[in-house]
């Protein structure tokens, strides 16, 4: 069988308008040149009748990289986004780690794209001047066709495709260094039309001939398994073909629609061992954290000696609860087993972990599973699991048929994994002026990654780097971890531990302000005031790009103006995946609980691509943070989540939205993530505006609990 990389990836729909397709197809470069297609690298596809065909090898799941990718690779290829269609790229071997998450999609992939573009200009170039018989510096490339400056002569991109395809590839061809046409400019987003008018294929949304739908029952106890199970009722259902358990902790039910699934799932009689768990609680859980053995603590920044310092001693200790992603789409994947291979259609954001677990439990070779990516409707970190996607292929394989799974939104809410849960212990030390001489801040909780199997190093989680920053040069400072152990399932959630961190640690230099009788804004200023750099694992943080992100929330915000009667503001400022974030929070108090009214959200991410999509990604940061503040948190009872839909797991409604105003800092320097950083600030900076309206002081959330 010909290797997964080299396959036709078949398009399994087309979203109509929109320039959309499915899957792809990338050829042999010999088989290209046969054809007269000119693909020299993965990403970019140019055919005799000028289709140029950009292929993005990350997830759309409303974070716009359908539209930022494409406009980095058009802008060194120079071409318009109008000339251009989009192929979303499977499992595959060609792009190295195809994971979506970290906010890593555009700056992971700025570097790459830039140069599959620019590759291909050049050779286009070469292959005009050639065909001319003309001097390679009298061509330019423009709107995907070569000019010859002297004489005004014109040839397509696809006119040139064969003999372009037929050149060497360059290595390191030039890069523009900005004056750019596209990057920077604010576009529409390509997805838009497909869907507004429907078209658009999410993975419920997918079908095929033939195919069936299946429900499972899974153990809602933390670690429970099915000890046995009468399906008798459930067979005489309406539409039932089968009903089988297909893993310790779950049994499936298939019939000719997901409603009838679903019913006859109902009649299911399961005998549970409700394991170990059975009585596990959320006191229980924090009652842990706060006793931990603290001696297994391990220092992963520091900075001066914390035991030298001597002034006053203010401390505080901040907890935070387990949350869920709870996208709207909930978990679904299809999924058809043909015996010696596998064809998935999955929402996900691993599509190469769902390749590689279902070819070892299917007793395959990863190159015969075959993963197609369709939109995900929300995703948040929830579809850096594969589960659902698994338990397709298995249903399918137990039924010798393609099948739909989906999860109802209780399965969705009750069986899934959940940002961890944390306890946090701060302490500072301050001098006569008010400013601190040190700050001490340890962190209590569950590692993500330990518990999936990837130990801490040297006692710190993998992700910590990216995430728990320290962005403050205060002389003698300590950030610790304490790692504790949990049964409940862990998973990464938007902005993963730099939400936890944020909290606390925003949280704490607002409270070291009121200690010295300081504005929060003018303390932060001043602890930034000295330009200097943090190295911080392998980032280096820029006092002078925070205090400018700071200060231009400040000035949005209107900081230094008087606000109406009843009004009070709150400030925050952090930095995750390598961005700098700072949130101004204006609200009101009702009946004792905050009303949001208007939240000026301002980053510094490098050079932007779009600044349409930019401004989008903060306004949803900033609501997904409103609503993990107010609201969000999943408690455990009886070993059992319990939470179970959008009534007890509320999110942000739409009369309960604020003005939020996104803005950036205008930078040069190489993107870095966007779709997280705007979130960390946003609890503080809400719970300053709450103090400065009640002088309480609120350590743990979610707010409203």
């Amino acid at each position: 069988m010909t290797a997964l990389s080299r396959r036709a990836f078949l398009g399994t729909s087309t979203a109509a308008g929109a320039g959309l397709v499915i899957g792809f197809y990338l050829p042999r470069r010999a088989q290209a040149e046969a054809e007269g297609v000119f693909s020299p690298n993965a990403y970019l596809r140019i055919t005799p009748d000028d289709k140029i065909t950009v292929v993005v090898a990350r997830t759309e799941m409303g974070q716009g990289v359908w539209t930022a990718l494409p406009m980095i690779l058009a802008e060194e290829l120079e071409a318009d986004l109008n000339q251009i269609t989009i192929e979303q790229a499977g499992a595959s071997t060609l792009f190295g780690d195809q994971t979506t998450g970290g906010s890593a999609s555009v700056r992971t992939t700025w570097d790459p794209m830039r140069k599959a573009g620019a590759q291909a200009r050049e050779m286009l170039i070469t292959a005009a001047a050639t065909q001319w018989g003309v001097p390679r510096e009298s061509c330019k490339a423009e709107s995907a066709s070569v000019i010859h400056s002297a004489t005004g002569r014109k040839l397509s991109y696809g006119s040139l495709a064969s003999k372009a395809a037929a050149l060497p590839v360059p290595d390191n061809p030039p890069l523009k260094k900005g004056d750019y046409k596209l990057i920077g400019k604010s576009t529409p987003r390509l997805d838009t039309p497909s869907k507004v008018n429907g078209s658009a294929i999410y993975g419920i949304d997918f079908r095929v001939p033939g195919m069936k739908y299946a429900s499972l029952a899974r153990s809602e106890t933390v670690g429970g398994k099915v000890v046995d199970f009468d399906a008798s009722s459930a067979k005489q259902m309406p539409g039932v073909s089968f009903v089988g358990r297909i893993s310790d902790s779950a049994v499936a039910v298939v019939a000719d629609s997901t409603w009838n699934a679903l019913k006859a799932r109902r009649a299911l009689k399961i005998t549970w061992d409700e394991g170990p768990n059975k009585d596990l609680t959320s006191a229980a859980i924090f009652d842990a954290l706060h006793h931990t053995d603290e001696s297994k603590a391990v220092k992963f920044f520091s900075a001066g000696d914390i035991s030298k310092s001597t002034g006053k001693q203010i401390q505080a200790e901040y907890q935070l609860p387990f949350m869920a992603h709870a996208p709207m789409e909930p978990g679904n994947c299809s999924a058809h087993f043909r015996g010696t291979e596998c064809e998935v259609w999955a929402p996900t954001q691993v599509p190469q972990d769902c390749r590689d677990t279902i070819a070892r439990l299917l007793g395959l070779k990863p190159e015969q599973v075959k993963v197609n990516i369709t939109l995900l409707g929300g995703g948040f970190g929830r579809r850096l699991e594969h589960d659902y996607a698994v338990e397709a292929a298995l249903v399918s394989k137990a039924i010798n048929a393609p099948v739909k799974v989906t999860w109802t939104r209780e399965d969705d809410m009750r069986c899934s994994t959940y940002r961890p849960v944390s306890l946090h212990k701060l302490s500072a030390t301050i001098g006569d002026d008010g400013w601190p001489i040190s700050f001490t801040h340890r962190i209590i909780g569950p590692s993500i990654n330990g518990q999936k199997g990837s130990q801490p190093v040297n006692g710190v989680d993998s992700d910590f780097p990216d995430e728990a920053s320290f962005i403050y040069p205060i002389p003698n400072v300590s950030l610790e971890s304490v790692v504790t152990e949990t049964p409940v399932p862990l998973g990464w959630m938007r902005s993963v531990y730099a939400l936890q961190m944020g909290f606390a640690s925003e949280s704490f230099i607002d409270e070291m302000a009121v200690a010295a009788g300081k504005d929060p804004l003018e303390y932060r200023l001043h602890l930034l005031s000295k330009d200097t750099e943090i190295k911080y694992f392998d980032t280096s943080w820029n006092t002078v790009r925070m205090r400018n992100v700071l200060k231009l929330a400040a000035e949005k915000a209107g900081w230094n103006k008087p606000l109406a009667a009843g009004r009070y503001r709150g400030i925050a400022c952090f930095g995750c995946f390598s961005t700098y974030a700072a949130d101004v929070v204006e609200i009101s108090m009702e009946n004792d609980a905050p009303l949001v009214h208007r939240i000026v959200s301002v980053v510094d991410c490098g050079q932007v691509v779009n600044p349409n999509i930019l401004e989008q990604q903060i306004q949803g940061a900033v609501v997904f943070g409103l609503a993990n503040a107010l609201r969000a948190q999943i408690t455990i009872d009886k070993g059992r989540v319990v939470q179970g839909n959008f009534d007890t797991y509320q999110p942000i409604r739409m009369n309960e939205a604020p003005k939020v105003e996104g803005y950036f800092v205008p930078g040069t320097e190489p993107p870095t993530g966007i779709g997280e950083p705007a979130l960390p600030p946003l609890a503080p900076a809400l719970c300053s505006a709450i103090y400065a309206a009640t002088k309480k002081r609120i350590r743990a959330l979610p707010i409203l609990s």
